[in-house]
This record gives C-alpha cells, structure tokens and sequence, in this order.
C-alpha cells in the first residue's frame, strides 16, 4: 500500500504536532514530505529526526540558520527553504500528494494558492486565507478539481454532515459556538478583561491568536465567512449559536426539516484524521493516547444552545456585514483583527478595544472589488497600516 505523502506548513503548532501524532499512528498510511515553523526551531528538528520530511521552510535566514546548527550532529538533513518562497515551494513540490495549511493569517494564502494550481489536495485549517481570498480560492479549487478538505472542527462536521445528501437542498447551516471564557458577559464586564483571562478557553487547547479570536467570538465570525466560500451557501443561511458543550461540532438542516450534525469529544485529531484519510476513517480511538469516545450518559442534564448577543459581541455581526458587502471587506475585517490581536497580546490595547477599532475600521474603509491575489495582498497590507494608526490614537 501506497502512503499519502502530506507537507504540513505549520508543523510546531497545535494543528500540526496533533497532525504529525495522527501521522505517527499511521505509518502504512501517510508520510511526511515537508514541515514549515516560523520560531519553534528545536521543534523543527525534533520532528524532522522523527518524520525524515525531503524538505523544511523556516521563516527567517536566522531561523534556518540555528535549524542547521542543530541538525549538523543528526544523520539526516533535509532540504532548507526560507520565508514566502519556500512556503510555496513545499505546499507545490511534486512528491506531495496533499497539503495541510495550518499557518495562521494571512500568510496562508499564497501557499494555498500555489498547492491548488499545483493540484495537491488540501486540507485546510487555515481560515483567514478563504476570508480573505474566498473566491480567488475556491475558483482555483474548482479549476484544478482538487479536494478541499477542512480541519477545523466546525467545519469537518458540516462536510460530514453533507456526506451522501449532494443532491438535496441545504436549508440552513448551523455553526456551533462554545462562547469562549467570556460567555454571558456584558459589555461592561469584557471592559475589565484581562489578557490571562482571554488566554483560558474552557474546552479546547489552541495557540494564541486564536484563543484570543475564540474569546471575542471573532474566530466565529471567520468561521461564518469561511463556510459561506466552503460549501457555497448565502451567508443568511448561516446560523452560529452558542452550545458551551462543545458536543454537537455543527450541523446541517435540510428542506425536509432534518437535522445531521456530528458530534464527539473535543479533539482535533479527529477532523485531521478525517480530512487525511477521506474518505475513510481511522481507528483513533483504538491504541496509545486515543481519542476518547463520548459519553452520553456525562450529559445527563442535557445539551445546551443559545444565540450569540451580537451586541455584547460585535465581532460576529460584522462578519455577517463583511460578508455581504463582499469585495475586499472581509479581507479587511480580517487584516485589521490581526493586527489588533498583536496588540493585545503585547498589551498595547484592551480587550474591547479590538472590536471598538474594528468598528470604526468597518464604518471608514470602502471595499475593492474584482481583485487579483496582488490586489487582496495590496488591500490586506493598507488596511493594516491604518489599523495601526487606528490603535495609535487609541493609546
């Protein structure tokens, strides 16, 4: 049997050292070809002595430097490749069969981009990039007649939840919530939210930026963007909700009135696994360090969902708006969250300011549209450079 070679861009984050732990289960199934980190060197190495990839990408020439460094004492050195470019090389390189993009931002994008044309199928955990270049994406997607294959959790239940029902009608999506660690809060009380607070997420271990996306329900608000381009459905037939059990993933009703969601455990090795082996599933509840099956009778009092107060939380109604207004909005909405999270977690900015600015953001800037991937490059970077400045007067 044939393994599935798979490059991982963003092997030392959560993504993909919980990827590279679903990989390492199943050795007669998948290999790996490349890895790409950003700082986490030592990682690098660490997984590169386990996993033998042809070729790593590391951000910075510094970075590249240390990894070899580090590696001159293994047996094994692959292939260095460095910044924008090597991204693109190993999410393109012939001996990949699929690629999964778990960068954070925007940075996502153009490796994206040069795996489509490449036509390697991709499993994507990397929402900014179809936020911010959905049609662009999806276009090249269709184009090349490649599987896209989510990985966040939300999004994996929809997919499977669409399995077998191609041909009937989707009356709505449901997009399930955990509400973060500030669920039920008022306005108020988000205005004393600290940045160790906003690092607790009460179900799921995440890196940073997301977390902090998590506890503004801005990662929601991507995610409503994200399953618009995905599964090609108006953004009015969305409808994210809060259920702070993190059981149902998300849901799909059809015109009949039926409901299918999936559900289990919060663990990320299960849409990995899926999108890796699609469309087939792997026993990952069986050997070391499993995925724990659900136990019903643990939710004896019940399932619980509720709306989000988009007053209190603003992030998700202006997500609803960006994607209405199309062109470059979401984009924008997207480039300016990113630049206002930096900020609080340096903490140059309270917790509220991010939507505060956001606000004042969304009012001012007017969308392009018909845009190149020049053009949504251009338009991320000015946006950015005035929310910047937003962020300045606020201090």
């Amino acid at each position: 049997m044939t393994t599935k070679k798979i490059s991982i861009l963003g092997s030392t984050g959560s993504i993909g050292t919980q990827a590279l732990d679903v990989i390492s289960k199943n050795r007669d199934r998948f290999s790996v070809a490349a890895l790409s980190c950003s700082r986490s060197i030592e990682l690098l190495a660490e997984q590169t002595r386990q996993f033998r990839p042809e070729a790593v990408c590391i951000e910075t020439e510094e970075g590249a430097k240390a990894f070899e460094h580090i590696m001159k004492s293994s047996d094994y050195m692959p292939e260095i490749l460095v910044g924008r470019d090597g991204l693109k090389e190993i999410a393109s390189m012939e001996t990949a069969d699929m690629v999964l993009n778990s960068l954070m931002g925007m940075r996502g994008l153009e490796p994206t981009m040069a795996a489509a044309e490449a036509c390697k199928d991709i499993a994507f955990a990397n929402k900014e990039t179809l936020v911010a270049g959905g049609s662009l994406v999806m276009d090249a997607v269709k184009a090349n007649k490649i599987k896209m294959l989510p990985v966040d959790s939300e999004h994996s239940a929809i997919f499977q939840a669409l399995q077998g029902n191609e041909h009937n009608k989707v009356k709505r999506i449901i997009l399930t919530a955990s509400g973060g660690p500030f669920r039920g809060y008022t306005r108020k009380q988000l205005e004393e939210v600290t940045l160790a607070q906003a690092l607790k997420h009460p179900n799921w271990t995440m890196g940073q930026k997301i977390t902090i996306d998590s506890a503004s329900m801005m990662n929601k608000g991507l995610e409503i963007i994200e399953a618009m381009w995905l599964f090609d459905v108006p953004v009015e037939k969305i409808q994210a909700v809060v259920h702070p059990q993190s059981v149902l993933h998300s849901a799909v009703e059809y015109e009949d009135g039926s409901i299918i969601g999936q559900m289990g455990n919060p663990d990320m090795r299960v849409p990995i696994g899926y999108a890796f082996s699609y469309p087939d599933r792997l026993p990952l509840t069986e050997g070391e360090n499993p995925v724990e099956s659900l136990d019903l009778f643990s939710f004896s009092e019940g399932l619980s969902f509720m709306p989000i107060d988009r007053n209190v939380f603003k992030t998700v109604a202006f997500a609803y708006e960006a994607a209405k207004r199309g062109g470059s909005m979401p984009a924008a909405l997207n480039g300016a969250n990113e630049v206002l999270v930096e900020g609080f977690l340096r903490e140059r900015i309270g917790f509220v300011d991010i939507q505060d600015i956001l606000e004042i953001m969304m009012e001012r800037y007017e969308p392009v549209y018909d845009l190149t991937l020049e053009g949504v490059l251009e338009e991320d970077m000015k946006v950015r450079d005035y929310t910047r400045k937003l962020m300045e007067q606020r201090n």
